[in-house]
């Protein structure tokens, strides 16, 4: 014969579980469960991400430096001009950050990002090209949709609004490529994310 407790047994052995839970679970110190203030300390990540923000300035900065130096083609240096990787070499160099010569070249460094302007930082390398064939063209994004290359059609380095017009003079838009990463968004505004 096997025996079951009453209702009223299963129900206070119950109560009497549930009570001794609580005690332990309310015993644990506070020491144990860790300060307070840990939840205001800074993040493990966000001097990284501080030091993304500023090297991602220093390369606006650079940039933007540049404007109205001459387009040479082949050009490097502010001396002498810049072609457009030429630019984009010169401002990485800089910060080190060893660049191969051609545009082309350059496009297959760092990580690709989809070509949105919401998914933009400033210092992302912007790709063009007028044909499928490949990357002719490459320039600096400064954020607020606007990027500095060196332009032959100019012949100066300029900053240009990514939204401009279609002309048969301007390569089309190709792609992004991100070479300082880390950091969030640097802002939502016109995609300087």
């Amino acid at each position: 014969m096997s025996f079951s407790p009453a209702p009223a047994s299963r129900s206070r052995s119950g109560h009497a579980l549930l009570g001794c839970a609580l005690v332990v679970a309310c015993s644990v110190s506070a020491g144990a469960q860790g300060p307070a203030e840990s939840l205001d300390a800074p993040k493990p990540f966000s001097a990284f991400s501080a030091s993304a923000h500023a090297l991602r300035d220093s390369v606006v900065l650079r940039a933007r430096a540049q404007i109205g130096r001459r387009y040479v083609r082949g050009g490097q240096s502010p001396d002498r001009g810049f072609d457009c990787s030429g630019l984009v070499r010169y401002v990485m160099s800089g910060l080190k950050f060893s660049m191969p010569r051609t545009a082309s070249q350059q496009a297959s460094l760092g990580e690709s990002i989809e070509r949105d302007t919401m998914h933009l930082r400033p210092g992302d390398l912007l790709t063009f090209g007028k044909s499928r064939r490949g990357i002719s063209h490459i320039g600096i994004y400064v954020g607020n949709g606007r990027y500095v290359h060196a332009s032959s059609g100019a012949g100066r380095v300029i900053e240009s609004d990514l939204a401009r017009t279609s002309s048969s003079l301007v390569r089309a838009w190709r792609g992004v490529r991100r070479i300082v990463l880390g950091g969030a968004a640097d802002s939502t505004r016109n995609g300087d994310s």
